[in-house]
Formats: structure tokens, C-alpha cells, sequence
């Protein structure tokens, strides 16, 4: 099917779009800080993406774009950098409006932080794969600084937030990578991964979506305090 990329952006983005305006998560409030959060988060993604692509990483399926390209990526994968972090971080807006405090008492700050020793260790161990290497060295590169060294707030409820934001990413990414439809939307040598696959997504996608997330509420929370500042000098949220 034709445009089927451009589709699935369309579709992740629908509800939370139309939600944005509603008074109680007030999601359309924190647009300032959410859209420079989206751009750097999305640049640093967009290299990546870019290089990977060159390097035959991973690449996709001419049948399902509608033939669009910028620096030899297609326009649905700009958009997807765009798409797919304003519906994950509306979950995680919704999240703080329904939980307003810390469920575990910010313990999930030593979750991520063995979480990201652990990822450091398996992408060192795994060199030779490009896309489990760096995937997992950035993602817990990632982390460990934000934890350690700037500080972050809300981990439990970014964790859940990010466990529940796995459950449609099974359904948009499973559709990209093949699940449903007769070859995927996005393919990838498996000579540069572990081999092991959810379905037909391929294990270090959930490690990429949680980096993509993490960096993005990383920067929003940031933002988010900029301006709370600016708003009132005499007090930080952060």
C-alpha cells in the first residue's frame, strides 16, 4: 500500500493531537517546551538515522512511501522523529496528571541506572554489531549521564510511562517491520543486530524507543523548568 508510512505517522499522532486541548493534562500548555525538545531529540536521531542508512543498518521499502526524500530519507521518516515522541511524551503527561507523585519513591532511578550499566555491557560485548552496539552504548550512555551527573526527576513515572508507551508501540512498529502486511515497511540486516526478534521487531527497537523517549522528556523536563523560571525567578521546579 502505498503511503502506508505516512499513515501510520498519521495514525500515532490522531488521538493525542486531539486530546492536546483538553483543560485537565492541558498537553497544548506545554507545547513551548515540547517542540524543542522534539528538535533536538530529532537531530540527534536524524544522523544517526542517516548514517546507518547509508551503511545498509537498515533501510525501507520504496512500495510503502510516497517517494519524498531529504538527505536520502524518506519524508515519513522525519515525520516518524515528529509523530511518534508527541504521542509518547502525551502519555507521559498523562501519567504525571494521574499519578502526582512518585509511586515508589523515585527508586526507579536505581532501575535505569543498573538498567543502563547493563545495556553499556551487552553493546560492548557486541561491537561487531553496529546497530546492537550503538544503540545500546547511547542508550545507556544516555542515561547514566542524565542519573548521575544533571539529575532527573520523575523516574517512576517516566518507567511506567515508558512500559506503557511499549503497548502501541507493538502495534505501530510490529506493522513496520513486517507484522500484518507482506514485507516490511523498514528493513534491517540482521548481521548488525542480535537476531532476536518480538514478533517481527527486532529486540534493540524497544532499547531505541526508550532512548527516543527518554531523551525527549530528558529535554522537555529541562525546557519545562526554563520556563517555569523565567515565569517565576524565585522558585525551580527541577
Amino acid at each position: 500500500m502505498t503511503a502506508l508510512y505516512l499513515y501510520i505517522n498519521l495514525f500515532a499522532i490522531s488521538f493525542p493531537l486531539l486530546r492536546s486541548f483538553e483543560k485537565k493534562v492541558n498537553y497544548s500548555g506545554n507545547w513551548k517546551s515540547l517542540f524543542p525538545a522534539i528538535g533536538l531529540t530529532g537531530l540527534f536521531f536524524i544522523i544517526w538515522d542517516v548514517i546507518f542508512t547509508k551503511n545498509g543498518v537498515w533501510g525501507f521499502n520504496p512500495d510503502y512511501l510516497i517517494g519524498a526524500n531529504i538527505l536520502n530519507l524518506p519524508i515519513e521518516e522525519w515525520l516518524f522523529f515528529i509523530t511518534i515522541p508527541f504521542a509518547s511524551v502525551f502519555i507521559y503527561e498523562c501519567v504525571l496528571y494521574f499519578i502526582p507523585k512518585e509511586p515508589f519513591g523515585g527508586r526507579s532511578k536505581y532501575f535505569l541506572t543498573g538498567l543502563a550499566v547493563l545495556l553499556i555491557i551487552i553493546g560492548a560485548l557486541n561491537f561487531q554489531r553496529a546497530y546492537t552496539f550503538w544503540n545500546f552504548v547511547f542508550a545507556g550512555g544516555f542515561i547514566l549521564i542524565t542519573q548521575l551527573l544533571l539529575g532527573f526527576k520523575n523516574a517512576d513515572r517516566f518507567t511506567i510511562s515508558y512500559f506503557i508507551h511499549l503497548i502501541p508501540f507493538l502495534v505501530v512498529n510490529g506493522v513496520l517491520t513486517g507484522s500484518f502486511i507482506e514485507e516490511p515497511v523498514v528493513w534491517y540486516n540482521n548481521e548488525e543486530n542480535l537476531g532476536v526478534r518480538i514478533f517481527t521487531i527486532p529486540i534493540e527497537d524497544t532499547i531505541y524507543a526508550l532512548l527516543l523517549l527518554y531523551m525527549n522528556i530528558s529535554f522537555f523536563e529541562r525546557f519545562k523548568n526554563v520556563f517555569q523560571v523565567r515565569k517565576n525567578p524565585v522558585q525551580s521546579t527541577f
